[in-house]
């Protein structure tokens, strides 16, 4: 089975190292990874085979929040994942290093439309 290219919502929470949670929308499409959210970007690549999956996602921030600095906020951040994936959903932990702090991460994407 390979990974479905397509149009996903994703959830994100932080697991250890932060506290937060993030949702939006990423795409996957052979190997590659666009989306983004209210206040950031995401980019990056995968492999996946026989239901695994791991590859490296770069988050950017494209708008400020007002009132709140997030985590993550102006600064390029780079998350190496892995994770199981079946036709319509996937599951990653990643990890991902933010200035001295190491932030563990666990994703949940959910196929919206096929490609």
């Amino acid at each position: 089975m390979t990974m479905t290219n397509g149009l996903y919502s994703i959830l994100t929470e932080m697991i250890e190292g932060g506290h937060g949670h993030a949702s939006g929308v990423i795409v996957l499409l052979d190997g590659k990874i666009a989306g983004g959210d209210s206040h950031f970007y995401y980019t990056g690549s995968y492999t996946a085979d026989r239901g695994k999956w791991r590859g490296e996602l770069t988050t950017n921030q494209h708008t400020k929040s007002a009132g709140v600095l997030p985590l993550f906020g102006g600064r390029e951040v780079t998350t190496g994942f892995s994770g199981t994936y079946t036709a319509d959903r996937a599951d990653v932990q990643g990890a991902a290093l933010v200035g001295k702090t190491s932030v563990r991460i666990s994703s949940r994407l959910e196929l919206l439309s096929p490609l």
